[in-house]
């Protein structure tokens, strides 16, 4: 789904006036066709891969079409983007790294490297298109549709290549994410604790209150992305008293959400081992994931550092944190606590 390139559209000879279109419009229906063949294969060749890995493919393989425009018809891609005629030679080299970088994306198997080298190449081809405004022989019109699309596709190659290096894995729009740590106390006190559900905010950071509406159902408030707030109803699906509880969002909640935890002696009488598994689905898919991710912690994260309040809470009574200290971070604990928490 690349709509990356300075000089990067499809140019369609079927009509004139198409030439007056933005790179985004000129490749709207390529990114729908590799969207298309992506549901049908997988380039892995095993079936396994994320929405990460499917939206860094279409790039990878709209990059080498749109490089191999630039090295074929660098005249046409000048007008198109409203550059001066005689760069021919610099199109050329650009559509060269355009390849380069899109056959690094198609050849890795977690492409986050190329992905983040193909961020550097987006804002070189911002800089150019910058650069040619001091022609007076540039159409300012054209340049300025190229630059606003050019941003754009650079913010969509920056949210792929931070999923990816944040190791997020979106499958049919849903985000699965698991954490297990042992904790010095019995299961049966481990789970009274967290089955009265207004307990929770006292170590999930992101929850702000649990309104309990009877055994089963209650109704959740959570800090969103930006300070926004998010509500939903839940119910609990399953409960083993001092084993295992599972809930997931009422049909009608506006945040997908379903989850588990379970309680299981650890070996050696050293505890217990709690383990938590979640799957909840962002708004507006991957890409809500990755705005979501730009203002908090990636879940994966979250999860673990709200097992390891929880831990603290159970055992000493209290979340141990630096707040109000000389050294504190506002909601958080120390840094080298954090660090050894995210190995």
């Amino acid at each position: 789904m690349k709509t990356d390139q300075v000089i990067h559209p499809h140019p369609v000879k079927s009509k004139p006036h198409d030439e007056q279109l933005t790179v985004v419009e000129h490749e709207s229906k390529a990114v729908q066709s590799v969207q298309r063949y992506l549901r049908r294969t997988d380039l892995s060749g095993n079936g396994t891969l994320t929405q990460e890995e499917r939206l860094a493919y279409g790039l990878g393989w709209l990059g080498i079409g749109l490089g191999l425009m630039e090295l074929l018809v660098p005249q046409r891609m000048a007008k198109i983007i409203g550059a001066p005629q005689g760069h021919e030679g610099l199109i050329r080299v650009m559509g060269l790294r355009e390849i380069a970088s899109s056959v690094g994306i198609l050849g890795e198997r977690k492409p986050a490297s190329a992905m983040w080298s193909r961020v550097a190449g987006d804002a070189l081809d911002l800089a150019l298109l910058g650069a040619a405004f001091a022609s007076s022989r540039s159409n300012r019109n054209r340049l300025a549709a190229s630059i606003v699309s050019v941003f754009g596709a650079t913010m969509m190659d920056i949210m792929v290549a931070q999923q990816l290096s944040r190791g997020i894995e979106t499958r049919n729009g849903t985000i699965p994410v698991t954490a297990a740590l042992i904790i010095d106390r019995p299961p049966d006190e481990l789970y009274r604790h967290w089955r009265t559900l207004g307990n929770l905010p006292q170590f999930m950071k992101h929850v702000e209150q649990i309104e309990v509406k009877d055994d089963r159902r209650s109704h959740w408030v959570a800090q969103g992305p930006a300070g926004s707030t998010v509500e939903w109803d839940a119910e609990i699906t399953d409960d083993r008293p001092n084993e295992y509880i599972s809930w997931q969002s009422v049909e009608s909640a506006t945040v997908e959400h379903a989850g588990s935890v379970r309680f299981e002696p650890a070996a050696g009488g050293r505890g217990t081992l709690v383990t938590v598994t979640l799957r909840y689905r962002p708004l507006l898919g991957t890409v809500g994931a990755a705005i979501g991710s730009w203002f908090a912690e990636d879940p994966t994260q979250t999860v673990k550092m709200d097992l390891r309040r929880f831990k603290q809470v159970m055992e000493t009574g209290d979340v141990i944190t630096t707040v109000g200290q000389p050294a504190g971070r506002a909601q958080s604990m120390s840094r080298k606590y954090d660090n050894a928490v995210r190995r």
